[in-house]
């Protein structure tokens, strides 16, 4: 099969992002490696992952997701950016990204009602959701194990979660210098679920019920960053389509593209008053969390397109999903030549190709991804892939693979 040259395609073609130049399309999309140390600093394993794939690049890495604070939920070996510690920890890997001529932004997270229940009650943490349901039965009986419950996030737990923002976006900008914040709004995490009805959010406060109040908590967090950092520096990601850890998608109510569009057009109404984000990433429907969505199974499902989201949405958007896994890109080609506003995220085919940038503007074939080495621990899978023309195996048992994380600061 021939691989593409995309050189001539919008993808190589420079963009304005908020405040920063690029000079690709390509953006690595945000994908969690656990990497980070037991105490969730960013460690030297992340200072090379982040620095080599932003080698020969230009374009814009989103960070994997990184929790807003303790409280915001916490999965073992996931960076955080709630301390000073962390930030500068964080610092010395967007100093290593800026000296690539690259731009970075941190996704920023709170899991909500799936976090995890054996490290909240380690922690002395609270298990909050926008309701007191569970995600599944899993999660109940993780709950049951762990000594915990779920509770229902109160008015003062809402202003908590606000201020716990502010602070992480203060300490990316201020401290760690990164380019911008993407809020996590997608995926059945903390934002989606009050987005979310029947079975996730169940409130009848002024955070529950109609599309406004539902949508209510996202909207004021933006407009608390927009005063933080400005307008320019902050992102959002959502996931319209996605039926994943309680997200309804197609099955919700209201539709998707009802419920996703009031979002959308509050965004943009922002935006016509002179605060427009630096972009909004959006998950193609070909994608469901972790799970891949086919053509027939979306179809068969009533799953439309995301088209919608650039009818209301004016500004630079970043869309994700399987680009990358059919022969000629074509999906990739039609989508990114389609205006002159649209991004191009991929995740899993960088974690196997540190020069994807290269790759693709040269028409290169691409290594494929190692999912069973996607949440390991150590070095294994991870910065052990090689560029193109680099034959070498790197093996599990190699001192190089067996490299564990030491926090930056």
């Amino acid at each position: 099969m021939t691989v593409p040259d995309l050189k001539e395609t919008n993808l190589f073609k420079p963009i304005k992002v908020g405040n920063v130049n690029l000079t690709t399309r390509v953006t690595f999309a945000p994908t969690t490696r656990t990497r980070a140390t037991d105490d969730f600093i960013p460690s030297q394993l992340q200072l090379q992952y982040y620095g080599d794939r932003s080698k020969d690049n230009g374009g814009l890495i989103i960070t994997e997701a990184t929790f807003v604070s303790k409280q915001g939920g916490l999965y073992e070996n996931v960076p955080g950016i709630w301390s000073e510690r962390q930030a500068k920890a964080w610092r010395a890997i967007t100093d290593k990204v800026h000296e690539n001529n690259t731009a970075i932004s941190v996704q920023l997270w709170n899991l909500g009602r799936v976090a995890s229940p054996k490290l909240a009650k380690e922690h002395g943490l609270k298990l909050l959701g926008p309701s007191a349901f569970y995600e599944s039965e899993a999660s109940e009986k993780a709950a049951q194990e762990a000594g915990i419950e779920i509770q229902a996030a109160t008015i003062e737990d809402i202003e908590n979660f606000k201020k716990e923002y502010v602070v992480a976006a203060k300490l990316a900008v201020e401290v760690a210098g990164f380019d911008f914040i993407e809020v996590h709004g997608a995926h059945g995490y903390l934002f989606d679920q009050f987005l979310q009805g029947k079975g996730v959010n169940e409130r009848t406060d002024q955070y529950g019920g109609t599309i406004e109040n539902r949508a209510r908590f996202l909207l004021e967090v933006i407009d608390l960053l927009i005063d933080t950092v400005g307008a320019e520096k902050l992102a959002i990601r959502l996931s319209p389509w996605a039926e994943f850890q309680g997200s309804a998608g197609v099955n919700g109510d209201p539709h998707p593209i009802v419920l996703y569009g009031y979002v959308l057009s509050e965004l943009e109404k922002r935006a016509k008053q002179g605060n427009r984000l630096a972009y909004i990433s959006i998950v193609e429907p070909r994608v469901s969390g972790i799970i891949d969505v086919s053509a027939e199974e979306a179809k068969r499902k009533g799953i439309a397109s995301n088209d919608f989201v650039l009818d209301i949405w004016k500004g630079v958007v970043v869309r994700s999903g399987t680009y990358l896994s059919n022969p000629g890109y074509p999906t990739l080609i039609r989508d990114v030549n389609a205006n002159d506003r649209t991004l191009i995220g991929a995740g899993r085919y960088w974690t196997s190709n540190p020069d994807l940038v290269q790759r693709l503007k040269n028409g290169q074939k691409l290594t494929h991804y190692d999912r069973n080495s996607f949440y390991r621990n150590d070095n294994y899978g991870y910065n052990t892939w090689k560029k193109y023309g680099d034959d070498t195996v790197v093996s599990e048992d190699d001192p190089v693979s067996k490299k564990t994380p030491v926090a930056l600061a």
